[in-house]
């Protein structure tokens, strides 16, 4: 017979007992990766492993940046602390609240951002081109105006500002509620003098706006995919997730609306992650360029303005 006294979790006990038995940074570590091994958790916002959850956790609770000298894991902790960080293990497991959201700060593109449950959790691969500049589409001069679409908390837009110190960008989102956020980020940032945050479904506020590049990272998963998604993700706003029951209809209205919103050299950039194949299938005649990163990720397609025009018919359909 298993001894189960073996797999219990040290979290019968209350939190000022827990913390009086962690000393140092090490110890925290240690003790934070069983229990988040033991609790069985997901990580997808910005971790894979339960060490690196862990270390994530108490460099976050302890305002220390990521390159920190490893020396400091031998630093005894204070108990304000070591309490601090038993509370945030807690709630990680109990709740179930990803971690971002505990620390009210998420990391994209080297940059850090506030969040909340107002907005997803930054962790699209679309960095990767950012961090680039979009030199694949603009070697020789860099896009003037760029469109943000469904902005969340503006990572994408308020990053792109950070790489590319001449464009000018519209940030924009159907939610009041992640506008309120985005724009915390652009004076967090000081970037507001070439970044708004726009109010429009999709594109109906943009009436008369024109962009060299449009990306976006809209609610792209379907009705199969939202049903299954661990309880992690259920902290996240249903409606930046879910687009119906082939994770298309937003993916829809943009391939219809954007070209009249590119200028003649415009690129238009979307990610649909797992939704990728109800794209093709649904619209199998279209040269959906499919991008690759280094650092993984995937279902993030590439079409040029003149590409719109020549499918025009498709997307209209």
């Amino acid at each position: 017979m298993a001894d189960t006294a073996s797999n219990a979790s040290t979290l019968v006990l209350d939190d000022k007992a827990l913390a009086e038995g962690l000393i140092t940074l090490r110890d925290c570590l240690r003790w934070a990766t069983s229990e988040f091994h033991l609790a069985g958790l997901t990580y997808s916002h910005g971790t894979d492993s339960a060490w690196d959850e862990a270390v994530a956790l108490i460099l976050g609770a302890l305002h220390l940046p990521w390159d920190v000298d490893p020396s400091v894991q031998e630093a005894r902790l204070l108990p304000m602390e070591r309490e601090r960080i038993v509370s945030l293990v807690r709630a990680r497991i109990s709740d179930r609240r990803p971690l971002p959201y505990l620390l009210g700060e998420a990391f994209f593109a080297g940059l850090s951002f506030a969040v909340d449950e107002r907005v997803l959790i930054p962790r699209s691969p679309i960095a990767e081109l950012i961090e680039d500049g979009f030199q694949a589409w603009f070697p020789e001069e860099p896009p003037a105006r760029i469109l943000d679409l469904c902005t969340g908390s503006g990572c994408i837009g308020i990053a792109a500002a950070h790489y590319l110190a001449t464009a000018e960008l519209d940030l924009a989102d159907i939610s009041q509620d992640a506008l309120a956020v985005a724009r915390a980020n652009i004076s967090r940032h000081d970037v507001g003098r070439r970044v708004r945050a726009v109010h429009s479904d999709v594109f109906d506020g943009l009436q008369g706006q024109r962009y060299d590049l449009i990306v976006s990272n809209p609610p792209y998963v379907d009705a199969r995919d939202l049903a299954n998604m661990p309880a992690e993700f259920r902290h996240e706003p249903g409606l930046a997730l879910g687009a119906g029951d082939d994770g298309l209809d937003i993916v829809r209205r943009i391939l219809r609306e954007a070209r009249e919103h590119l200028t003649d050299r415009g690129v238009l950039i979307v990610e649909v992650g797992n939704s990728d194949h109800h794209l093709e299938k649904a619209f199998p005649e279209v040269p959906f360029l499919w991008l690759e990163f280094e650092r993984g990720g995937q279902g993030v397609f590439a079409l040029t303005a003149d590409e719109l025009d020549a499918h025009e018919a498709s997307f209209a359909s």
